[in-house]
């Protein structure tokens, strides 16, 4: 994601990137090995903020912060146009976190001035096409990937499930 994302849109390096829902922070690390200005790691989940500090501490990146906040009630008039290129695997929205993923992508639209990259379930995307026309946004599939999820909930029948998953470009006309 993060080649394609730095390689083909030269939307990392110099910029101020905001990773939403970002768990112990493998997308800002990334970002941030690839040249960002800086990274800002949004997340709900304190431990996994503890591993992201960890991590960070541990590739010694000056240019990444943390910010523990929920994604779904951010502020985001006051975060309007404030970064560059916002990177994300937002919850799917599916099941209890029915509608996450288009409120992290509203919100997303809201906080970038270039570019939101984000996945998606492939089953959603009809849905998704809608939703980016009616914002008024490009939306791009990039990329259809397979995605191995591991059982994490007791609803879960399977150990693992592979899902299709569509790696999605928002920009602004």
């Amino acid at each position: 994601m993060l080649y394609t994302i730095h390689n083909t849109f030269g939307d990392i390096e110099d910029k101020v990137i905001a990773d939403l829902g970002c768990g112990c922070g493998v997308l800002s690390i990334g970002a941030a090995v690839l040249g960002a200005g800086l990274c800002i790691g949004i997340d709900i989940d304190e431990d996994a903020l503890d591993i992201f500090k960890t991590n960070v501490e541990e590739f010694e990146l000056p240019n990444v912060d943390l910010v523990q906040c929920d994604v779904c009630s951010l502020p985001c008039t006051s975060l309007q146009k404030s970064v560059d290129t916002v990177i994300m695997n937002p919850p799917f929205g599916t099941k209890h976190n029915k509608g996450m993923d288009m409120t992290f992508l509203k919100n997303a639209l809201q906080m970038a001035r270039t570019a939101v990259y984000s996945l998606h379930k492939t089953s959603t995307r009809e849905h998704v096409q809608k939703k980016a026309a009616d914002w008024k946004v490009k939306m791009e599939v990039i990329a259809e990937l397979r995605y191995d999820l591991p059982a994490s909930y007791k609803f879960h029948k399977k150990k693992s499930v592979d899902i299709e998953v569509d790696f999605i470009r928002f920009s602004f006309h």
